[in-house]
Parts: C-alpha cells; sequence; structure tokens
C-alpha cells in the first residue's frame, strides 16, 4: 500500500494534537511496528466526548500498525457499528475510498512488474548489452587505436571474439575495465584522495533527481570510475532505473532501514549493496518501507535531537567506511525535508542541485538554498559537522526551443553566477525512450528514436555530466587525462 501522511480532519484535530503520537504509544504497547499508513478522514459529526477520542486512538492505531486489510477493515467497521447511522455511512465511504487506494497501488505495482518484464526479456532481468567500437575505445581511454591494437598481438589483451560474419562485436564494459588496467588508464582516485559523496537533492520534485543521478553514475561506469549509488527516497525511482522492482525484488532489510532504525539490526552498510549490470557500478536499493524510518526518528527527536544527532553521525560514517571501497558516491535522498534528507545532506561532501527551467523551479530552488542555510546552521548548532568541497546546481530539463527557458536561464546565471554550470542537460526524446525501458541512454545498445537525435543527446550528456566529473578530479588535485590528440598538438 502507498504510504502518505496520516491526516485527520475534523474538530479533534486541534482538539487532540498530540494524536499521532498516542496512537504510536498505542501501538507500541502492543508490540506492533508499522507496516501501513493512510489517510484518516473524520467526520464533522464525530463526536467530541471521551469515549469518541478512544475509539479515534485505536482505529488510528489499528490503521497505522495492522497488517492485514481485510481485519482492518472490520475491525474499524466493529468500532464505528457504536456511533450513529450518519457516521456509520460516513466511515463505510471512508473505507470503499481507501480500499480503491489499495487496489491502485497494487494494479500499480503489477503493471510495473509487467513492464520490467518486458523489457528485459528473455531472462526478465536487466543486462548490459552496450559495446563500443575500437576507435570510441580508444577515445574512452585516452589512447590510439593502434596502441590497442598492438596490445592485442602482444597477448597483454585478449581480442574480442569475431562474430559469424568476421566482424568484432565491439568491447564491453568489463573489457575496457581490463584495457585501463593492462594500458595503465584508470582514472581511479590515489589512496589519499577522499572519495566524492555527492548528494543530488532538491525539495522540489519533478526536477529528474532520479534520472540525473543514474545517468551520472553511468556516465562515470563508462569512464571506469568505481560507483555506489544510494537509493534514500522511499519512492525508489532509482531502484527501479537500476532494473529492480522494489515492490518484488527488494525488501526492507535490503534498504537503509536496518542501519538507521531505532533498533538497528546491522553495525555496517555492506550488507545492503546490490551487484548491478554494470560491472564497476553498486546499489544501495530502497522501497517504500524505508518511509518507516522517517517515523521512527520523528518519534525519537520529539523527546530531544540526541538520537537524531547520533543517526546523523552514523550515515556519515557508515557512508565514509564504505566509500572507501569506490572513487565516487551518489545519494538519492527524498524530495522533501525531513529526517533522512537531512542525514544526507549532513553525510555528504558536494551537493549538486538540479532544476528545470522554469519559473515555479527557479523560485522553488531559491526556497530550497533559503531552508538548506537555516537547518545547516542549526545542525552545527548541534555538533555536526556539514562541509561541502563543492556545491553546484544543474539545470536538468532545458528546451533550446523555448524562449522561457532561455530567459530562466539567463535569471539563474545572474542570481547563482558560477554555481550555475554552464552547461545544461537538453530535454530529449531519447531520454525519455530510455527511462521507459528502465534504462539510461548510457545503457541503449543501439538508438530509440533517429541516430542524429542520440548522437546529439549522448554528446549534451557528456559534455554536461563532465562538468561534474572536473568537480570532482579537481578536489583529488588532478585533471582528466589528455588525449592522445591533444598530447600530439601540444608538443
Amino acid at each position: 500500500m502507498k504510504q502518505k501522511d496520516a491526516s485527520l480532519n475534523g474538530p479533534l484535530l486541534g482538539c487532540d494534537p498530540f494524536l499521532l503520537n498516542e496512537g504510536f504509544a498505542i501501538a507500541k504497547e502492543k508490540g506492533l511496528r508499522p507496516k501501513h499508513q493512510i489517510t484518516i478522514i473524520i467526520p464533522r459529526n464525530f463526536g467530541r466526548d471521551a469515549i469518541s477520542g478512544q475509539y479515534l486512538r485505536f482505529i488510528l492505531a489499528v490503521f497505522l500498525f495492522d497488517t492485514h486489510r481485510e481485519t482492518t477493515r472490520l475491525k474499524l467497521k466493529s468500532i464505528l457499528c457504536a456511533q450513529s447511522h450518519s457516521i456509520e455511512q460516513a466511515s463505510h465511504q471512508m473505507n470503499s475510498e481507501v480500499n480503491r487506494i489499495a487496489e491502485m497501488a497494487e494494479a500499480g505495482e503489477r503493471m510495473i512488474e509487467r513492464l520490467r518484464k518486458k523489457a528485459f526479456l528473455p531472462e526478465a532481468r536487466k543486462g548490459l548489452a552496450v559495446r563500443y567500437g575500437i576507435a570510441e575505445a580508444a577515445q574512452l581511454l585516452g589512447c590510439s587505436t593502434n596502441r590497442i591494437r598492438m596490445a592485442e598481438n602482444d597477448g597483454r589483451l585478449p581480442p574480442p571474439p569475431a562474430t559469424k560474419n568476421g566482424r568484432r562485436p565491439g568491447y564491453s564494459i568489463e573489457d575496457l575495465l581490463n584495457m585501463r588496467q593492462v594500458l595503465d588508464a584508470s582514472p581511479a582516485r590515489a589512496t589519499l584522495d577522499q572519495p566524492a559523496i555527492i548528494a543530488v537533492q532538491n525539495f522540489k520534485g519533478g526536477v529528474g533527481k532520479s534520472t540525473v543521478t543514474t545517468h551520472l553514475a553511468h556516465y562515470f561506469g563508462v569512464l571506469g570510475y568505481r560507483v555506489l549509488v544510494v537509493d534514500c527516497d522511499s519512492q525508489a525511482t532509482t531502484t527501479t532505473l537500476f532494473g529492480f522492482n522494489p515492490h518484488f525484488n527488494i525488501t526492507r532489510e535490503q534498504t537503509l532501514y536496518p542501519y538507521l532504525s531505532i533498533e538497528p539490526t546491522q553495525t555496517d552498510l555492506l550488507y545492503a549493496v546490490q551487484r548491478t549490470p554494470w560491472p564497476n557500478v553498486d546499489l544501495i536499493p530502497s522501497n517504500l518501507e524505508l518511509f518507516d524510518v522517517e517515523y521512527e526518528l520523528a518519534a525519537s527527536g520529539a523527546d530531544g535531537g540526541s538520537v537524531l544527532a547520533a543517526r546523523f553521525r552514523k550515515l556519515k560514517s557508515g557512508l565514509l567506511d564504505l566509500a572507501q571501497q569506490y572513487d565516487i558516491v551518489l545519494l538519492d535522498p527524498p524530495p522533501a525535508l525531513g529526517t533522512i534528507s537531512l542525514a544526507v545532506m549532513q553525510a555528504a561532501n558536494a551537493l549538486l542541485i538540479p532544476l528545470a527551467a522554469t519559473t515555479p523551479d527557479f523560485c522553488s530552488t531559491v526556497q530550497f538554498l533559503s531552508m538548506m542555510e537555516q537547518v545547516t546552521e542549526q545542525i552545527r548548532q548541534a555538533g555536526i559537522d556539514v562541509s561541502y568541497d563543492f556545491v553546484r546546481l544543474i539545470c536538468s530539463k532545458f528546451d533550446s526551443n523555448d524562449p522561457s527557458h532561455a530567459m530562466v536561464q539567463q535569471i539563474m546565471e545572474q542570481s547563482f553566477g558560477p554555481a550555475l554550470l554552464p552547461v545544461p542537460i537538453l530535454e530529449s526524446a531519447e531520454i525519455s525512450h530510455a527511462a521507459l525501458r528502465m534504462m539510461t541512454v548510457y545503457e541503449l545498445e543501439r538508438p530509440i528514436g533517429t541516430p542524429r537525435t542520440h548522437k546529439r543527446c549522448r554528446a549534451n550528456l557528456d559534455q554536461a555530466l563532465g562538468q561534474v566529473e572536473q568537480l570532482v578530479r579537481r578536489n583529488w588535485g588532478v585533471t582528466s587525462p589528455a588525449s592522445a590528440a591533444e598530447v600530439v598538438n601540444a608538443t
């Protein structure tokens, strides 16, 4: 069932502001853990007496913590039978609408699984079939094609097996990683360089946050970096784009929950790391049940900030330890100012803020920055360090044919100056078509649209995301290796 913020609409809301906490207290006494959360609409003519208040508290506890919807419905019906006929009618309507939400959620989950299986036939599991010709491989490695051929001829590199017609099928990502080791062309950080832990965050939804995260991960993957993606959003869009169905393939024990819970069962994050089709890109997935952490931390925070501060430090410590195995860690937090978002923001050492070239997105981002300034100051006052190697904004949805987008981009340039990366990510049908297949553009074996559209989209993504790579390497004290052409021209 899809989780939403519990809301109580009715006269009792103003009289009893701690109703939600009391519901949690009742459930805690019964030894129950939260499983479902839905909206509860209280009729206006619901009684204000003490008995009605007790009924309401019990209803809340049942809806939040009961794991069987049918049992919940029967309990609710038996409770409301003691009330007036009008209340019974209202509760019946409430149940029917609530059940409708559940039915829509379940139907949507089944459709996601059908789409996933259709996209990843025949094994119904996502693979990586993209191949690179020798010229493109040489460009990625920053060497000449002759150097690759010489290494294949002298046995240092195995040549790709020829197809039936005698043509080379091209090099896989695994082949490119092996080439980087043999030809000393790995971009990996030095041992003393700190891994880049980048939070991709904006509190406004619809700015392409998860799309930027996954494309950035695969961009770094193509270039040979060791990448870890941590999906901290219970909506699990990033997890889905990596080929997992969060409703069927991922359990709560595979998310951050066992590590961040008030009663943790894990002491490090190694348990949650999942392999992906990319040999050098790993994932810590998410699903809807990760949202339980928000309530647990919020409830603990009501008694003081010590538990929250401890969880903030724990996430940062766990990520720092795990990041030593990678070059770059990408964090995809929820698009809201919640406890998980705050924990992610202080655990990162860099911040990338995607936004679309529209006036609402610009205004929302300004509010986000204002809130971030206030929140980080409060976190620092609590004794938690917050520092970033870089903070940059990137226009993630830019239509070059829309004059309004150009106007908003000028406004953003005047407002944010060099903090706004100069090259935006252009809107492209190729990105949308790839997302429909639960892929990124970097995973497409061949163009979905026209070859020209694909080439233009890929070139723009390389240029836009390359700006982030330059920021990372600058903090390592190095720049991207020069290509063979640049070396020849320099001499």
